[in-house]
């Protein structure tokens, strides 16, 4: 027996019950993140001479260091069919440089027609072997790699890209991330958060299955969720303008991050371009001094934006994001830059004021936060509280025990029951244009036989 055909049946036998029909890949080259619409938009903004075209052909034509070489010549390839870029691309991926799954993938897929039958089986073979050494790491990153790869390994004998997809899609999403988000808790961390766009695309695009349906809740409120997740000012830099997305304090902003975090919001718009959250965040994304023009994100602007797709106004946008299932509060007093800013970020509770931020510190005594639409007060340990809300305004309680039920007293109310989210975050409905006092009390745990 042929030692492929060995191959072959040594890799079927991995391949669990269904897989071979459910997860198989049936698409033409370019298949990963290129599909003929997008290729289509691409190749259309390089007859037009459209900016972010222009931006990134300058930067491929000046040899400017571009960090993400292999997909950006690979990328410049496909789309000015420029053979020369694809050759180098080609090179890479051949040689013995750094063991990086991805570009290997993207090269393969996207300059597939460049390869000669020696080259496509050596290139696929270290695809396969890519699959199979990084297939404990459960990490978003590598995840995406094995993605991309199986996807471009497809119809390649040996074929063990329905089994790889469907242990990905059961045991990584369905098994292990969905049971997560469904109880509450979100595994994936915002830092990596492409990577994870870049997976729902590949695998709608070439399977056809939409991963967002296993987790409604955690994708329905995406778009209010990465509006309200940035700082207010915005950040110049050399090469564009950046929003700067919520994280961890420390010296100056990376851009490298909010570049991505960029490229995340106008993949979120590709994906499900008609939804009125993702007219509100194309309108936000739309605004040309914020249009990635440095060798890092130029190549991610190309491809994800469209400018042709009309936007709403993000100024109709709520001021105020409260995620209850995830325990996630983010408020801001405008939508102007100069707004005053209030997040929960990586459990602590930040600010944003007069261009700097801080740390809100969950003490007693720390004094209520106003911000327009919402009033955000810290717990101490006695629980009392007094408002005097100006209009319509939201009345949040942070620092509480997450998940705790607790009983609210308002002045000349009756006595409610509610719970804390799992962020210690409780909302407490107050009547406006009035000074209120209220209460909180943990409420008693009843047992009975």
């Amino acid at each position: 027996m042929p030692l492929i055909r060995v191959l072959a049946l040594a890799l079927a036998a991995f391949v669990p019950a269904g897989a071979a029909e459910d997860y198989q890949v049936y698409t033409e080259h370019p298949r990963i993140l290129l599909g003929r619409s997008r290729l289509r938009l691409l190749k259309r903004d390089r007859e037009r001479s459209a900016p972010r075209w222009q931006q990134f052909e300058a930067l491929i034509e000046g040899q400017a260091r571009m960090p993400e070489g292999p997909l950006a010549d690979a990328l410049y390839y496909r789309v000015a069919e420029n053979r020369e870029a694809g050759q180098r691309a080609v090179r890479w991926a051949l040689g013995k440089g750094p063991n990086d799954l991805r570009h290997m993938a993207l090269v393969f897929d996207w300059c597939q027609d460049l390869l000669n039958e020696a080259e496509r089986r050596a290139l696929a073979g270290r695809l396969r072997d890519g699959l199979e050494h990084a297939a404990k790491d459960a990490g978003l990153p590598a995840v995406r790699a094995r993605v991309l790869a199986a996807v471009a390994v497809a119809g390649h004998d040996p074929d063990p890209s329905a089994g790889a997809l469907a242990r990905i899609i059961e045991d990584w999403w369905q098994g292990r991330i969905v049971p997560e988000l469904k109880s509450g808790r979100d595994p994936l961390p915002a830092a990596h958060y492409y990577s994870l766009l870049e997976v729902l695309h590949v695998i709608r695009d070439n399977l056809n299955i939409d991963l967002r349906r296993d987790a409604p809740e955690y994708f329905e409120e995406i778009a209010a969720r990465r509006l309200l997740g940035y700082y207010p000012a915005s950040y110049p830099a050399g090469e564009n303008d950046y929003r700067i997305p919520a994280g961890p304090l420390r010296g100056e902003p990376d851009l490298v991050e909010a570049a991505l975090a960029r490229a995340t919001d106008l993949a979120i718009v590709a994906y499900d371009l008609n939804s009125p959250g993702g007219q509100l965040l194309q309108g936000w994304l739309m605004n040309d001094r914020f249009q990635m023009c440095g060798p890092f994100g130029a190549p991610y602007e190309l491809i994800w934006a469209n400018p042709y797709q009309p936007g709403l106004s993000y100024y109709h946008a709520p001021l105020v994001f409260h995620d209850s299932k995830y325990g996630r509060l983010f408020v801001r007093s405008s939508w102007e830059e100069d707004a005053a800013w209030l997040g929960t970020v990586e459990g602590r509770v930040q600010t944003f004021r007069e261009g700097r931020r801080g740390v809100l510190e969950v003490k007693p005594g720390t004094a209520p936060v106003s911000l327009t639409e919402a009033l955000v007060f810290i717990a101490g340990p006695e629980l009392r509280f007094k408002a005097r809300l100006q209009a319509e305004e939201q009345v949040f309680v942070l620092g509480l025990k997450p998940r705790c039920r607790y009983q609210v007293e308002v002045d000349d109310q009756e006595m409610v029951e509610a719970a804390a989210d799992p962020g210690g975050i409780l909302e407490v409905e107050l009547p406006p244009h009035a000074a209120t006092a209220f209460r909180l009390r943990e409420a008693p745990s009843y047992s009975g036989r």
